[in-house]
């Protein structure tokens, strides 16, 4: 139990700020298809299944959110503060998370041509990046247009965060919603309620986007796993542009991250949390064998 709530943990300081995805870590601490699954058999599995698919889910879901009040009342200041030193440590990141998914996805890499997805997922995120125009949508007063707007902000967003590579963060930056979601938060843990209509929204989106895109999700990794596989490192990639064109998306705009503002000690951090994650997995695997032995 206590490791899967660490688990939660874990995804929710990645979802919390634009650059990582919370899928990412599933996929690196070795959670992931076991994530997936959970969603999946939560919406069209037998009785069974979706009981302990709920069990699984809400131990998941219980570290999630003590990691996301965590994130929201400290992280999001530190990203607004320090985003050049906050980048280089997602930079850092992502570089040593495509070769350890690689690697952990050797045996499901067999055909050289399918390597050409890496193109297709790279090239959307950077679309989506391109999109981010930097401005905050004016949520203050939610009118229908504004509901149906972070309705749909949400559903692409938690379609984003389920996959290893794009950040939903990131899409929330890009609508211009990723400001006012964590103002709107924060508020509501100071039991103030004006922000509530927007978190409805959003997450009236979330739920369907995990309705459309689990299933999806679920059915590419199963029949067309080589080919997500590259489609995924290829958005890790394409990631690295958007996190290096973060600054300029923020209320007050910097610059794009240049190799002036590139920080090598937070890119070793992120290295070493890369790291540091796979041999976790490894000692959990091997506890794993030596309990079923015994």
């Amino acid at each position: 139990m206590i490791i899967t709530i660490i688990h939660g943990f874990c995804m929710a300081l990645a979802d919390s700020v634009p650059g990582v995805s919370g899928g990412t870590i599933a996929f690196l601490m070795g959670f992931y298809d076991r994530f997936i699954g959970s969603l999946n058999s939560l919406i069209k599995g037998t009785k069974e299944e979706r009981i302990s698919a709920l069990k699984y889910l809400l131990k998941l879901g219980i570290g999630w959110i003590v990691g996301m009040g965590l994130a929201v009342t400290v992280l999001s200041a530190v990203f607004e503060k320090n985003i050049y030193q906050v980048s280089s440590l997602f930079i850092g990141f992502i570089i040593f998370a495509i070769p350890v998914m690689i690697y952990e996805e050797k045996e499901n890499l067999k055909k050289l041509k399918n390597v050409i997805f890496i193109l297709p997922g790279a090239i959307l995120v950077v679309m989506i990046s391109l999109l981010g125009t930097g401005n905050t949508a004016d949520t203050a007063n939610m009118t229908l247009g504004m509901f149906i707007y972070a309705f749909v902000a949400g559903m692409t967003a938690i379609s984003a965060m389920v996959l290893p590579g794009i950040s939903g963060s990131t899409i929330l930056l890009t609508f211009g919603l990723y400001i006012p979601t964590i103002n709107a938060i924060k508020q509501l843990m100071h039991f103030d309620f004006s922000g509530l209509p927007l978190i409805l929204a959003i997450g009236t989106g979330i739920i369907f986007g995990i309705v459309i895109s689990v299933k999806l999700i679920k059915k590419s990794l199963e029949k067309f796993r080589e080919q997500t596989i590259y489609t995924v490192v290829g958005m890790m990639i394409g990631s690295l542009y958007a996190i290096v064109q973060g600054p300029t998306t923020l209320d007050v705009p910097q610059s794009p991250m240049n190799i002036h503002t590139f920080y090598i000690l937070p890119f070793v951090v992120g290295a070493i949390l890369v790291i540091g994650m796979q041999i976790a997995k490894i000692i959990s695997e091997k506890k794993l064998k030596f309990a079923s032995k015994h």
